[in-house]
């Protein structure tokens, strides 16, 4: 559950980072022989590399104080660490066969700022209305990075009748998983979007087998269209609540058409849904 996202993108999608003197930011070094070491003073909620050649592993589950950095040869890049009360850590990243340190002991002093504003009850602050609804704010510049990103979690496509639907990318963050759901329009005919729903499919054991489906309800949408132009396509974004599921179970992208039959039941395997970036 890799996640790659540019520092510099990211903090603009954190209402409350300090925006004040440009700060110079320690530079960290790693390679692919040995596991570098950060420990940081509260336990780590996230930690996220700009570029494929650098992975930092911290768990997930049980939020602790420690994360790994390793590397292969590549262009610098970077890392960004939120703590669990919200701290943020920003470092430049680079790869090296020698290393003088293994293991950082991070101050607080270090962090950048925080995400959540830090103000004095008698200061009266003037909110911008993006930032009143701090979560909505979140998923949307999240979404429009995933969608401006165009990574791929693996081939999940169907088609009908010159209508394809594809789930290009499954991402996982926070307590939430965000699906990149794409819809290309190869007809000549318009398509009017009547429902686009989640659910997840149970097959009952027994004589008598069947199915047993269950809807989830996004928490939020992204760029949903009403119609797809023919020769276009729609790229979209459902925000879930995280969720696994065994291998007796599948998840189901239902694609409507209003007033029409070019419907589209779209079957994703548990290991994408318990696997995602």
């Amino acid at each position: 559950m890799k996640k790659y996202i540019s520092i510099s993108i990211f903090l603009c999608g954190i209402a409350f980072a300090k925006a004040q003197t440009p700060i110079i930011l320690d530079t960290i070094y790693a390679n692919d022989q040995k596991n570098v070491a950060l420990f940081f003073p509260e336990p780590i909620r996230q930690g996220i590399t700009g570029a494929e050649n650098f992975v930092f592993t911290y768990n997930r589950e049980k939020q602790q104080y420690f994360g790994l950095l390793q590397a292969t040869p590549g262009k610098e890049s970077n890392l960004l660490v939120i703590n669990q009360n919200g701290s943020i850590f920003s470092y430049i990243v680079r790869y090296s066969k020698q290393l003088s340190t293994l293991n950082y002991f991070i101050p607080k002093s270090s962090s950048i700022g925080n995400e959540k504003p830090i103000v004095a009850d008698s200061i009266k602050v003037d909110t911008p209305k993006a930032a009143i609804d701090n979560q909505a704010y979140y998923y949307q510049k999240f979404c429009s990075y995933l969608i401006d990103r165009k990574q791929r979690i693996g081939r999940i496509k169907k088609r009908n009748e010159g209508i394809v639907l594809s789930i290009e990318n499954i991402v996982f963050d926070k307590e939430e998983l965000y699906f990149v759901i794409q819809i290309e329009n190869k007809s000549s005919l318009d398509y009017d979007l009547n429902f686009l729903n989640f659910s997840v499919e149970t097959r009952q054991k027994g004589k008598k087998k069947s199915l047993q489906t269950l809807l989830k309800e996004p928490v939020f949408k992204h760029n949903v269209p009403l119609k797809i132009k023919e020769n276009e396509t729609a790229r979209m974004v459902y925000v879930l609540p995280k969720f696994s599921i065994g291998n007796d179970r599948r998840a189901i992208l239902e694609l409507n058409e209003k007033n029409g039959e070019r419907d589209i039941q779209l079957k994703v395997s548990h290991r994408y849904i318990n696997n995602p970036n």
